[in-house]
């Protein structure tokens, strides 16, 4: 039996509307592409023919890597927790950095919805992992690629 991952609710929806939009869009316009390549003739020779059919196997494999992230998906609502006021996945954090006196924002979320510039960071992260548990006013000290930090939580929000 495989192992759930955990995603967040606005993740798997935006996984559904690829999906939505591969299945829909982009394979029928490939179908398309294939079949006005193929009335072209000599298919050896044929690089819109060949390009398309690179085109459909991408696609094909995003839907099916997609349909498989989806399925392992343990989908979690955030806004709908009372984790009163603990650290847990999908929440916001804001943190304070006590060497530098910089204030952090990042969201906790499933591997694949991970993007440091907008501030989501995977829930394996060390820093994640770290802050897990832990409340309001508790101090984690991490250990970074720059070295160690320590990070005051400032605010946990469930949005």
């Amino acid at each position: 039996m495989s192992k759930k991952v955990p995603i967040t609710a606005k993740g798997a929806e935006k996984l559904r509307e690829e999906l939505s939009r591969l299945k829909t869009v982009e394979r029928p316009r490939i179908i398309q592409a294939i079949a006005e390549a193929r009335a072209h003739g000599d298919l050896k020779e044929n690089a819109e023919y060949h390009a398309a059919r690179e085109q459909q196997s991408f696609a094909e494999g995003r839907i099916k890597e997609i349909e498989g992230k989806l399925s392992h998906a343990q989908i979690v609502d955030v806004s709908t927790l009372d984790a009163s006021g603990k650290v847990v996945f999908g929440c916001t954090v804001e943190l304070m950095d006590e060497d530098t006196e910089e204030a952090v924002i990042y969201q906790i979320v499933g591997e694949d919805e991970a993007d440091i510039k907008v501030g989501m960071i995977s829930v394996n992260s060390p820093i994640a992992r770290a802050l897990i548990a832990k409340v309001e006013g508790d101090v984690v000290s991490v250990t970074v690629p720059g070295g160690e930090r320590s990070l005051e939580i400032v605010e946990v929000r469930y949005i």
